[in-house]
């Protein structure tokens, strides 16, 4: 049986670091309800339907969504965990609180979101750092393991092989990769753990298995080989009508979905890296004019590419459990989840359901 995983972002509460950056009560709702169409047919705002515009301090949200979730076949979440060195955490209340409660009863581990929170990615129009990743050292891999322990020794906690599944976004970051990872499975053993199978993001690199690195997530879609000579057109024309009219208007970059889905795997997938698919994609609502878009994405081509995806596992020899990675379940500003919204309900969800049990 596939087991479906998907990103889980937090962001879904106020925080004192948010308030004091965008404003009293900020949230990722912010975002997604000041977005504008930015061309005509632009389908923004997206607002959610079934759930709504939840807060995740709440455990009631938190329940409907895992309820949500399984009744369409997702195996569990993948928190985004927000560990910056020295001890500082961001966005970590509701897995805290998931913990604490022993609610929802619904499989969950941790993604490491190692990277510095600045620019137009967080929602910016220049290079303002908010926040630093650092990496102070071997203390700091102390530290980092005994914050998050009772996350680990949850019983729903998601393992592989009977080893905790512990995701790192940008591994090559980590200065020294293999003793993190050497320390962490150390502090597994005293601690009770069966250990550690570490997955890298953006990265299919065999040689971080010597570092540590057990599996890997495929790498999002290259976008250069999908854009279609329509869109490639428009890009030109945007560059000369700037250049001539001393313009500053920029256009979003637009990738066809069926294109995505069409040239899905762009490359082979090794034995150990686990297929990832996009619902798909609109980070205008954080980037503007900077981000890029996919068009014309629907629940059926969805579908299609689910299909392609339980193919690539079928043929995998190192993937035991049959992990699929879906990015994501409720990335809203990024036009990047499976929850339900007011144009298409839960049709994303049906034709999930329906292509991972064909």
């Amino acid at each position: 049986m596939i087991k479906p995983i998907a990103f889980y972002l937090p962001q879904y509460h106020p925080i004192p670091e948010n308030d004091e950056w965008w404003g009293k009560g900020f949230t990722e709702w912010t975002n997604v309800t000041k977005a504008k169409p930015l061309f005509k047919g632009h389908w923004q705002p997206r607002l959610p339907a079934d759930l709504g515009f939840y807060d995740l301090r709440v455990e009631a949200s938190r329940i409907a969504q895992a309820e949500l979730a399984k009744a369409y076949g997702i195996y569990g979440f993948a928190y985004w965990h927000y560990w910056f060195g020295n001890g500082k955490q961001l966005l970590e209340r509701p897995i805290e609180d998931v913990v604490a409660s022993s609610k929802p009863d619904f499989p969950f581990c941790l993604a490491w979101a190692n990277e510095t929170w600045s620019g137009t990615w967080h929602g910016l129009s220049n290079n303002k750092i908010l926040i630093e990743q650092q990496y102070p050292g071997e203390v700091d891999f102390y530290d980092h393991f005994y914050k998050i322990l009772p996350v680990l020794k949850d019983p729903r906690y998601i393992k592989v092989n009977g080893k905790c599944l512990f995701i790192i976004y940008r591994v090559n970051k980590v200065p020294d990769l293999k003793s993190f990872t050497s320390v962490w499975r150390k502090l597994a053993e005293d601690n009770g753990l069966s250990g550690f199978h570490f997955v890298a993001c953006h990265e299919n690199d065999d040689t971080l298995i010597a570092k540590g690195i057990n599996a890997f997530i495929q790498k999002p879609p290259s976008l250069d080989l999908l854009v279609s000579p329509f869109n490639i057109f428009e890009k030109i024309i945007s560059k000369i009508t700037q250049k001539i009219f001393c313009s500053s208007k920029k256009v979003l970059r637009r990738v066809d979905f069926s294109a995505y889905v069409k040239n899905y795997p762009q490359y082979k997938l090794k034995k150990n890296e686990y297929p990832l698919i996009f619902p798909d994609w609109d980070n205008s609502p954080r980037t503007g004019y900077d981000g890029w878009m996919f068009t014309d994405s629907t629940p059926k081509l969805f579908g299609e590419l689910v299909k392609k995806a339980r193919f690539e596992i079928s043929k995998q020899e190192d993937n035991p459990e049959k992990i699929l990675i879906i990015k994501s379940w409720n990335e809203w500003a990024e036009g990047n989840y499976l929850e339900p919204d007011k144009k298409f309900g839960i049709s994303y969800l049906s034709e999930f359901s329906r292509a991972l049990n064909d």
